[in-house]
């Protein structure tokens, strides 16, 4: 049987990426999103408001996947509005699929902030974990978006009869233009103003992110890691945690990142220097240097998420994952961290949107 995926969400780090991947192994693959990516070769995009069911309905009349990729998530001002907003999302999507009866398998794309807390809560004394991070600790005692989303799922499997997995990434590196999480184009960004202004290339964070382990999920581990899940039945209902498989210190990699953009690092200082704070005034100068090396893209915050950076190097703890359920079920592949970081910034170069 032909294997037919509908990506919800084809135009972030998460979705184009696995949509490369699905396309290369040959499935048959549909993009979903408000603003269609159309740079992927091959893959048949649909331009759809999760949040209007009659739309849904419309727009995939005449699709019946047999697997969904759910990547996608909207940012509001509160958990509450996270919530009602995220779960719906996921709610109206399945709910517009279920007559067909073609679904297989649903796998949803969550994260950390399942075991550190949400945006209002995140990684508060008192919620936190003991790390590496693992698959098997409670939910907290919190209200977060994620497991809304994950319930929306389990009650569509149960009534559809379709298997699951849950997907829980570290702060995820690869390539994507307007995404709101993307920590390693917004570190890039940094660098080349950092070069060109002569500002000092400061580290942000904690001196717990500073000094202590950390790891991170490359775009292309994930894409596979999904594949691999959504294909292999002794993965199927459950939730895994998705890391490159190696650990860092921050103290390390930020000379690493400052040897790669030829400019000189400066570390932890005793003092957290909020990178939103640091590049708040910093629209301008993005347009001169967009000006100045003919680049794409002059909108700085279309590829800059300093606030999320900020939640991810500001951490009061070391924040790692545990990988052995995978592994023990046979997910294998591995990425260098250095590597994700490094292949990212030369994709940035190749496609001129940073000099």
């Amino acid at each position: 049987m032909e294997n037919i995926a509908l990506v919800v969400g084809a135009t972030g780090i998460t979705g184009s990426n696995l949509a490369e991947k699905l396309l290369a192994k040959g499935w048959i693959t549909y993009g979903l999103s408000r603003n269609p990516n159309t740079d992927i070769p091959g893959l048949k995009t649909i331009s759809a408001d999760l949040l209007n069911p009659d739309e849904l309905a419309a727009k995939l009349v005449d699709v019946a996947p047999t697997h969904v990729f759910f990547t996608s998530w909207m940012r509001n001002d509160t958990e509450a509005e996270n919530i009602r907003v995220n779960s719906a999302m996921v709610r109206n999507l399945l709910n517009s699929l279920s007559a067909k009866k073609s679904v297989q398998h649903v796998a949803l794309v969550t994260g950390l902030k399942h075991y550190l807390g949400s945006f209002e809560a995140y990684a508060k004394a008192g919620t936190l974990p003991e790390t590496p991070v693992r698959e098997e600790h409670p939910r907290l005692d919190l209200a977060n978006f994620y497991y809304a989303q994950e319930d929306e799922v389990y009650a569509a499997a149960e009534r559809d009869g379709f298997s699951w997995s849950i997907h829980r990434p570290h702060s995820v590196i690869g390539k994507a233009v307007g995404n709101i999480m993307n920590i390693g184009t917004t570190l890039a960004i940094y660098a080349v103003i950092c070069k060109e202004t002569g500002r000092p290339f400061h580290f942000p964070g904690s001196a717990e992110q500073w000094n202590e382990l950390s790891d991170v999920t490359d775009a292309t581990i994930l894409a596979e890691h999904m594949i691999w899940a959504a294909t292999t039945e002794a993965a199927h209902n459950e939730a895994f945690n998705v890391a490159n498989g190696d650990v860092f210190r921050w103290k390390w990699l930020w000379k690493q990142i400052a040897e790669w953009f030829t400019i000189e690092p400066t570390g932890f200082d005793g003092a957290i220097h909020s990178l939103e704070e640091e590049m708040a005034g910093d629209a301008p100068a993005w347009k001169e240097i967009a000006a100045k090396y003919s680049l794409k893209e002059s909108d700085i915050n279309r590829l800059a998420s300093a606030w999320h950076t900020d939640l991810d190097l500001g951490r009061p703890m070391e924040v790692m994952t545990d990988m052995s359920k995978s592994r023990k079920l046979g997910f294998t592949v591995y990425q260098d961290t250095r590597d994700s970081f490094f292949n990212l910034f030369e994709q940035l170069r190749l496609e001129h949107l940073i000099p």
